[in-house]
């Protein structure tokens, strides 16, 4: 464990830091590190932007996982691993942040430019400043902040800044995990990767996912005509509403472990049709993205979905399909009395004075995936819950505050 002597100086070292963390907010938003998959060219020059401040910063020990991935103009999608020695290396205590970013989605809903952070009321706005650069830039200060100080942590540290998580990680943690031995069973592993205002949840559970894109198969036809089209959209609108209502009431369980304690299944992206009014689509796309407690298998859900849909579609002559475009059952939990939890308890209440509490939460996080594989990992931070909303932010303080928590972390035996 750190002395209180180290301890203040690692945190007034943090407090002086807080320009340059602003800095690196900044520069890292203006790299939009957006998926293929969402129109961008993934992470690649992001990464390099991270690669050579590590360089500079003296992290002497960085690795280069590069995913093969055939849409991005790098060919490949990139993980990187920065390292810090300790006084051990028995095991490592392992700090896992994403490069990638969502899209800004429709900018008139932004206040501000989307890719250039503006700082107001101790604030930061722009994509990405809260999901996941508040905590990557924590994790990198605080790490940091060890190397200035000539000060080695209890066990070995590393950094994991890995791609793809924001569109389903088959780049990222399942190609690191399929293709490289990163991990042992007694390494600590924080995914600063969710969390509440309070700083209080420490999330140990995930429910099960599902992404759902329906395509539905009328016949197309003249505005005036309908009754030589089939109106896909119609049929789509039904469906909706019909699986809206029958879902939420066959899986209606509450679990309190989980903060939002339902399933819930909300119909989300919906892709164009026609492009003029006065013509019947005759194929018409939607998606749900579903998550679902622990307690319900997912694949009978997915087969109750396809049926009730194609019930729906056949009354209105349509046909639909129902593809699965991500689906991730619930991983075990992480124990609440495992090691990781225990330190994030200890440094959160020497840091921020609250007592924090283990959880289960709906949103996804490459914690999951880690579990699955048998990895004890816990997801934490002190966030606002901005992401993917238009005019997300960071409150400086949070970045500033999580890095110290990071960094009580680090030391402790």
């Amino acid at each position: 464990m750190w002395t209180k002597e180290e301890l203040d100086k690692i945190f007034q070292w943090l407090d002086s830091s807080r320009p340059q963390m602003i800095e690196m907010q900044k520069q890292l938003t203006a790299i939009p590190a957006l998926s293929p998959k969402s129109g961008g060219e993934g992470e690649a020059e992001k990464a390099g932007f991270v690669m050579e401040k590590l360089k500079e910063w003296h992290f002497s020990d960085i690795e280069l996982h590069k995913a093969p991935a055939d849409d991005a103009p790098s060919g490949y999608r990139p993980s990187l691993v920065a390292r810090v020695p300790g006084r051990s290396s028995e095991r490592t205590v392992w700090a896992m942040t994403h490069l990638d970013v969502v899209p800004p989605g429709s900018r008139d809903l932004w206040e501000t430019d989307p890719y250039k952070v503006v700082e107001k009321d101790g604030k930061l706005f722009g994509r990405g400043v809260e999901d996941n650069q508040q905590s990557m830039v924590a994790s990198i200060f605080a790490s940091r902040a060890l190397i200035e100080l000539d000060l080695k942590p209890a066990y070995d540290v590393a950094l994991l800044l890995v791609a793809d998580e924001e569109t389903g990680s088959e780049f990222g943690v399942s190609y690191l995990l399929r293709e490289k031995q990163l991990f042992r069973k007694e390494d600590i592993i924080l995914v600063p990767d969710g969390g509440n205002p309070q700083g209080d949840m420490i999330e140990v559970a995930e429910k099960s996912i599902c992404w759902m894109k329906f395509t539905v198969k009328g016949k197309q036809s003249h505005g005036s005509r309908p009754d030589m089209g089939i109106n896909a959209h119609r049929a789509s609108a039904n469906i909706i509403v019909h699986l809206d209502k029958l879902l939420h009431k066959k899986y209606s369980a509450e679990d309190p472990v989980f903060d939002f304690p339902i399933s819930t299944f909300e119909p989300t992206k919906k892709e164009a049709n026609v492009e003029n009014i006065n013509t019947i689509p005759g194929e018409d796309i939607f998606c749900f993205d579903c998550r679902i407690l622990p307690n319900y298998n997912l694949d009978e859900v997915l087969k109750f979905v396809e049926d009730e849909a194609r019930k729906v579609a056949q009354g209105f002559g349509a046909q639909v399909t129902v593809e699965p475009v991500q689906k991730q059952a619930a991983a075990p939990p992480t124990p609440v009395d495992s090691d990781v939890v225990k330190r994030l308890t200890v440094a959160i209440s020497d840091v921020y004075g609250v007592k924090a509490r283990p959880q289960g939460i709906g949103g996804g996080t490459v914690a999951a995936l880690l579990r699955k594989e048998g990895f004890e990992a816990a997801v934490w931070g002190r966030i606002d819950e901005t992401m993917h909303q238009p005019n997300e932010y960071c409150r400086i303080e949070n970045m500033i505050g999580d890095a110290k928590v990071f960094a009580h972390v680090f030391g402790q035996e």
